[in-house]
């Protein structure tokens, strides 16, 4: 019988012992009460650590910024990559966390603190997370902040995600306690940090750097490559599409003042902008006004049937292409497909020869082919469920189990262009064949949802908010669910 006076282990250790694991070595780092100590005052002054050896250069105007317009800040969000794969319980916190999930988030959800923005250029689902839109603490607990964060990544952090955080706007009177940096820390584990492959910080304070360099011990090398500083926003730009971020006018208001300190950067801004203000020269006007011919990408499905004249059953020949490569047994049943990301000069490179009309090879690679498939639906000019359909979509979860079945065939069968619907009942079906073997892919019918709902349907301009990605998901896991009674012709 276990002695009553033997000390208690906590759970994660209990279970390195159980399964004979080695403790992980940074679990020595139980506390971060010793940098408690350095959690700055209102009246703090960086530049008495502007010396710290080992920081990256800073931009004079970052280091000269109006106390109303941004002060400094305790945490800069970063995670833990290391924990060992064996450990897939959570801690406690999250216990606590996934006990709480039914709490009402109406007045974050309002907020626009987080924002989901639709994928990036291969396939991985871009997160915003704005400081500026941060309740004063005094009328948000840290406990329903950390709830929230995680309520809201829990849905995506099953598949490929990058996260891009707007530092500007964080002040003394909603920045949450250096202690809460902790708990966060414990509570975002290995689920949250496999999958999460860039996070940019714009707009970084030194201070933020500081507390990095601090931290830097107990962050593994991999989680650290994954971080990069953004200063300005024109340099966020190769990276991401800025038209839709979603980015707050205070950011942007920010960051011009930024530019307005450093006239070089200014220059480099406004000649990385010249080339989408300005037409081409020495070219035939007619090349741009027209893509040509065997253009698949960044059309409309009209243009490509037009210029398809042996396009069997309205299925573009590269949807079918990808559909016919991914249905083969292995691809089928490759795990995570749909969810990974690949790699971004292949991806560009199919799409170049894709456009030209040359023929296209997936390398035996899945993941080129899936991420080819979501790029064509989510670049169509209008997408697959049609701007018409949009609002009608958002009041999906508002409707009644009885009356949803016929509300859908009604915008399905009724209100959807034939060509469309020939596409949809085509990819639906598909993904009906994927989800049948979700015992080796992972890809249920609520995952499929969750990749392909923003690829079917978004608004004209372009930029989806956090509530409307609910009911655009919840539509499309019943279209899965229910694909053999709606798509009946």
């Amino acid at each position: 019988m276990e002695s009553e006076h033997q000390p208690k282990l906590s759970p994660v250790r209990a279970f390195q012992v159980l399964h004979g694991c080695n403790p992980d070595p940074e679990e020595s780092y139980t506390s971060l009460s010793e940098y408690h100590d350095y959690e700055p005052s209102l009246e703090f002054d960086d530049s008495e650590l502007i010396q710290t050896s080992g920081l990256a250069p800073l931009p004079p105007e970052l280091l000269d910024i109006p106390d109303d317009l941004l002060e400094r800040s305790a945490s800069d969000g970063t995670i833990e990559e290391n924990f060992e794969e064996e450990l897939a319980r959570a801690p406690e916190v999250y216990a606590e966390i996934a006990s709480s999930l039914d709490d009402s988030f109406s007045e974050l959800n309002g907020t626009g603190l987080v924002e989901v923005v639709g994928d990036d250029e291969v396939g991985r689902r871009i997160i915003v997370v704005s400081a500026c839109r941060l309740p004063p603490s005094k009328d948000l607990h840290p406990d329903k902040l950390l709830r929230y964060l995680m309520f809201t990544l829990d849905k995506y952090v099953e598949q490929d995600y990058s996260v891009v955080y707007f530092h500007c706007g964080l002040t003394s009177k909603n920045k949450p306690p250096l202690s809460w940096l902790w708990k966060a820390y414990k509570a975002f584990d290995r689920k949250y940090k496999k999958n999460l492959k860039a996070l940019y910080l714009v707009h970084p304070t030194n201070f933020i750097r500081i507390v990095w360099q601090m931290l830097k011990p107990a962050i593994s090398v991999k989680f650290g490559r994954k971080m990069m500083y953004v200063n300005y926003l024109h340099e966020l730009q190769q990276y991401l599409n800025l038209d839709k971020l979603c980015i707050p006018d205070a950011v942007l208001e920010f960051d011009k003042l930024l530019l307005s300190k450093n006239p070089r950067a200014a220059e480099t801004a406004k000649q990385s902008q010249e080339p989408e203000e300005k037409p081409p020269v020495n070219e035939k006007a007619s090349s741009s006004l027209s893509p040509p011919p065997t253009q698949q990408f960044g059309v409309s499905l009209a243009f490509i049937k037009e210029n398809n004249a042996d396009m069997v059953g309205s299925i573009p020949p590269l949807v079918r292409q990808c559909v016919e490569f991914l249905s083969q047994p292995d691809a089928l049943e490759t795990e995570g497909i749909f969810r990974r990301s690949a790699n971004m000069a292949m991806i560009k490179e199919l799409q170049r020869l894709c456009n030209r009309g040359e023929p296209v090879r997936f390398r035996n690679d899945p993941h080129l082919a899936a991420v080819l498939l979501k790029t064509f639906l989510r670049d169509l000019e209008e997408p697959l469920m049609t701007f018409d359909l949009y609002e009608e979509i958002l009041k999906f979860q508002t409707w009644s189990n009885r009356d949803k079945p016929r509300q859908v065939k009604i915008l399905i069968l009724e209100r959807l262009p034939l060509d469309n619907y020939k596409l949809l009942k085509y990819i639906i079906q598909f993904l009906w064949k994927v989800q049948d073997r979700s015992c080796l892919n992972r890809m249920t019918t609520n995952n499929l949802a969750v990749v392909f709902g923003p690829n079917l349907a978004w608004p004209p301009n372009g930029q989806m908010s956090l509530q409307a990605i609910a009911p655009i998901n919840a539509f499309t896991d019943f279209l899965l669910e229910n694909q053999e009674s709606i798509f009946i012709i």
